[in-house]
């Protein structure tokens, strides 16, 4: 089924939602329709990036001009630009003063995007964002927005939901072994290793 615009408006959802445990919206996101104006896809594949304690994540660094806003309050989208060239778009979560992010990888098509649509479009941070037309002229955006918002489609169940660690994080040492990874298991729009469902 293909949702309408106006259809996935009326499932947005609050900002609220967003602040609570990181790896908690990261998981619960997957299922989720991302909408920036007349396009939206499907949320399949998303990673968790924690305080200060987690040395794969941009908080590691404490407050700075380009991260203060992933110390909350979550809610509102933190975007950067990654090794010169692709645009990362990011969930800030949590409350105010508790740094946390999730990192939107990959994504399934519903509609409105350009052509060609197939599940490769949106496979990759990159990629996603191109499609969806998002940019670093989004970053800091609240998701509640008419235009820019994350909705409630799929329902997924936790047996179809594969955990595994993040991808091109070796520096981060023990962290770059936690599954902080959320992917709809075996969906081939998932931009690296699919796993198996398991909750």
């Amino acid at each position: 089924m293909t949702p309408s615009i106006a259809a996935l408006r009326a499932r947005r959802l609050p900002p609220r939602w967003f602040q609570r445990d990181t790896e908690l919206v990261a998981r619960a996101l997957i299922g989720c329709a991302l909408v920036h104006g007349a396009r939206a896809a499907m949320i399949v594949e998303a990673e968790a990036y924690l305080d200060e304690r987690d040395l794969a994540s941009h908080a590691r660094f404490g407050p700075t001009p380009r991260n203060q806003v992933m110390f909350g309050p979550g809610g509102v989208t933190y975007v950067y630009l990654c090794y010169g060239v692709h645009e990362m778009f990011n969930v800030v979560t949590g409350a105010a003063g508790t740094a946390g992010a999730v990192l939107i990888r990959a994504a399934a098509p519903l509609v409105g995007l350009p052509e060609p649509v197939d599940d490769a479009a949106l496979r990759g941070p990159g990629k996603l964002t191109r499609a969806l037309g998002l940019s670093r002229a989004h970053d800091r955006r609240p998701l509640d927005d008419d235009a820019l918002f994350i909705a409630r489609w799929r329902r997924v169940p936790a047996a179809a939901i594969a955990r595994s660690p993040r991808i091109g994080v070796a520096y981060a040492g023990a962290w770059a072994a936690r599954p902080l990874r959320f992917t709809l298991a075996g969906h081939p729009a998932v931009s690296g290793p699919r796993g198996k469902g398991r909750g």
